[in-house]
């Protein structure tokens, strides 16, 4: 992928608990954006936003622990404040000293567990369709959460990702058919369980008022998996500012980049910060 005046590198990071897959794309002069995807996906999940964000800003994409490239261990921690640490851990490897985190759907969580542990780190969040509580998810018309055998056929991962869009007919891409067949049952089963417990201990509301950053909510009006309207539960963390984005469902970076990027552009424009 090409980028505007500078690096597009694509790299494994040899962390003591498991191998991490990180991209970056953009000049590392610029201010950095993190951007941590959600459940059963990858820094694929990006690849529409990229190029819309790397004239302004360093861009840096992580696979979690358990997803796309990095290592998924059966033994592995996959708690949602694990997964926050080893994304402090893969900055601070790459030199980035500030950084805006970006997270979609549980991915947001990551984020929210990045800043709650190094606030030094996250000058901004930007949370993209993420449920900020139980209360807010709807729940599958299945009893099963998921692919109930493994590894799940195609058209599993299709009727399971379904209601990542806002439209029952839309096109599930490979490329998100691939990410799920890549993982294990494990990692897949963990990783869920881990977003579930973290809003149980505390919905996200609470937790970022305590992190007392700057928040930008943005939420698909069409989300069949987390309620649109609960997004306005945000607007009790002082300062935050919540906008929906009318017709899209709960994947505004696969379904509509260019109105996501413009509305992280509005916000970062405020509030990145540029490298020392």
């Amino acid at each position: 992928m090409s980028t505007h005046d500078g690096e597009s590198r694509s790299s494994i990071l040899h962390l003591d608990d498991g191998d991490i897959h990180v991209c970056r794309d953009g000049s590392r002069d610029a201010p950095a954006l993190l951007l941590i995807h959600g459940s059963a996906a990858s820094v694929r999940s990006w690849e529409p936003l990229v190029p819309l964000l790397t004239e302004s800003h360093r861009v840096i994409r992580i696979d979690l622990l358990g997803f796309g490239r990095s290592a998924k261990p059966d033994d592995g921690r996959y708690e949602v404040p694990e997964q926050g640490r080893r994304a402090g851990v893969a900055l601070d490897r790459l030199g980035v000293e500030r950084a805006v985190a970006v997270g979609h759907s549980s991915g947001g969580m990551v984020a929210t567990a990045l800043a709650e542990q190094r606030p030094d780190l996250v000058t901004a969040l930007a949370l993209i369709n993420t449920g900020p509580s139980l209360n807010a998810f709807i729940a599958p018309e299945s009893a099963a959460g998921g692919p109930s055998q493994w590894p799940p056929t195609d058209e599993q991962i299709r009727q399971f990702a379904r209601t990542g869009f806002s439209r029952e007919g839309y096109q599930v891409p490979q490329e998100l058919v691939d990410e799920v067949r890549g993982m294990t049952h494990h990692s897949f089963t963990a990783t869920m369980r881990a977003a579930t417990a973290y809003l149980e201990q505390q919905a996200l509301p609470d937790r970022l008022t305590a992190v007392g950053k700057p928040l930008h909510v943005i939420f698909g009006d069409q989300d069949r998996r987390w309620r649109p309207s609960s997004a306005a539960d945000y607007r009790a963390v002082p300062g935050a500012t919540v906008e929906w984005l009318p017709g899209v469902g709960h994947s505004p970076i696969l379904e509509d980049p260019p109105r996501t990027a413009a509305r992280l552009l509005a916000f970062t424009a405020r509030h990145a910060a540029r490298p020392d």
